[in-house]
């Protein structure tokens, strides 16, 4: 199975980048599924049924996300509807979104897709570790191909989980930081790594937003309206080669398209 994974797309710039290059990419890799995080999809902070919409049309089969996920209020009930779009698991029971999703290819083979989020300087969540094995038994019924979007800060939390679930997944794919880090690796116990994918976005930014906007934040103190960039694009993300039979990944390709 050949899994694309799109990192942080963000606003209008991202979304287009993704309609017109999500196809070709596509069929340059043979992508059975396409994995993407949505959670900064609409104005860059948050995830509407439009946005959504635009994506699922290009070729994005499933939505991870993070801290980001509700905060256009406007899209509760449709994020309580769609089953596509993942909360990170380790949320409280009562928050909204999927807490996992069971994606079926053309060759009907399937793959569990999880949102974990982390805990070192972010908002309060239960261990990513307890979730996880919580939920474990469940999932090893339906598949063996489990892919999970670690949402996280801290680099040195990334790799420890890594390690935790390494041999028990397909695929851990780290997000949240929009920086892509260069440490793709394929963990002994067979599970594909890397600690960040990136972006898919504006680049000539920070982080997505307006680079003289926050600029002038940093050097004046002063609140200010957050805008998305426009310049610079660029889609990041992985391509994850998992074996079928074992569940375990054969080889993990870094993307970076500059467009």
């Amino acid at each position: 199975m050949n899994i694309l994974y799109l990192g942080d797309i963000i606003g209008k710039p991202g979304r287009n980048l993704v309609k017109e290059h999500l196809p070709n990419l596509r069929k340059e890799f043979d992508i059975s599924v396409c994995i993407a995080n949505g959670e900064n999809v609409a104005q860059g902070r948050g995830i509407t049924e439009k946005t959504a919409n635009e994506l699922f049309l290009a070729g994005v089969d499933v939505f991870t996300s993070g801290n980001h996920l509700w905060d256009k209020k406007e899209s509760l009930d449709f994020i309580a509807s769609e089953k596509r779009i993942l909360k990170p698991l380790n949320y409280p029971e009562k928050a909204i979104g999927s807490k996992y999703y069971i994606f079926e290819t053309a060759e009907q083979k399937k793959i569990a897709v999880i949102s974990l989020i982390g805990q070192v300087f972010m908002a309060p969540a239960d261990s990513p570790y307890a979730a996880f094995e919580r939920i474990l038994p469940e999932i090893t019924e339906i598949t063996n191909i489990i892919f999970v979007d670690f949402h996280a800060e801290a680099t040195a939390e990334k790799r420890a989980l890594g390690f935790y679930l390494e041999g028990k997944i397909t695929a851990l794919i780290g997000s949240h930081t929009h920086i892509q880090t260069a440490d793709e690796e394929i963990l002994p116990g067979g599970t594909a790594y890397i600690t960040d994918a990136g972006m898919t976005g504006p680049h000539d930014s920070v982080i997505g937003t307006d680079k003289h906007i926050i600029l002038q934040k940093f050097t004046s103190g002063m609140p200010l309206r957050f805008d998305v960039a426009s310049g610079g694009l660029q889609i990041n993300g992985v391509v994850v080669i998992a074996d079928d039979n074992t569940g375990k990944a054969t080889e993990i390709i870094r993307l970076r398209r500059n467009y």
